[in-house]
């Protein structure tokens, strides 16, 4: 079976890398799924979305001259759009906020840096004069 651009084709998940996953073809070919194709939301880690020996669906996006190939579920998902959407995955060290409009406004956020800044600044200013010997400038005299 030749293996050409567009088509869909199942492989075996045959590893996993920080950018990808390698997935072998029929006809022994080994196609790489790139992170920003393995899923339609945001992939941190792919292994939380593969793993190794898992049966995947893949749609060839390219064969260069080479003879690497480019793969990615992401596409296949989206082509078949009239089914559900696949269950987001949550990461348990994703400290985002559920609802991104809070009721905290800009200029709340804004006073609270300015008032934040000015306490800051005021402290520097304070260790700055003590470490001059800044009480009013009295000096000694010789």
């Amino acid at each position: 079976m030749s293996i050409e651009v567009g088509s869909v084709v199942e492989g075996v998940v045959t590893g996993i890398t920080n950018f990808g996953a390698f997935v072998e073809l029929p006809g022994g070919k080994v196609g790489l799924i790139h992170i920003s194709e393995v899923a339609d939301v945001y992939v941190r880690d792919v292994k939380d979305f593969l793993k190794e020996q898992d049966k995947v669906k893949v749609k060839v996006l390219s064969v260069d001259e080479r003879g690497k190939i480019g793969l990615s579920i992401k596409q296949l998902q989206q082509a078949s759009s009239n089914s559900a959407p696949p269950p987001r995955r949550t990461h348990a060290n994703d400290h985002r906020r559920p609802n991104r409009f809070n009721s905290v406004t800009f200029e709340d956020k804004l006073n609270k840096f300015l008032k934040d800044s000015d306490e800051r600044l005021s402290d520097l200013k304070k260790n700055t004069d003590s470490k001059r010997g800044g009480r009013g400038g009295a000096r000694r005299a010789e």
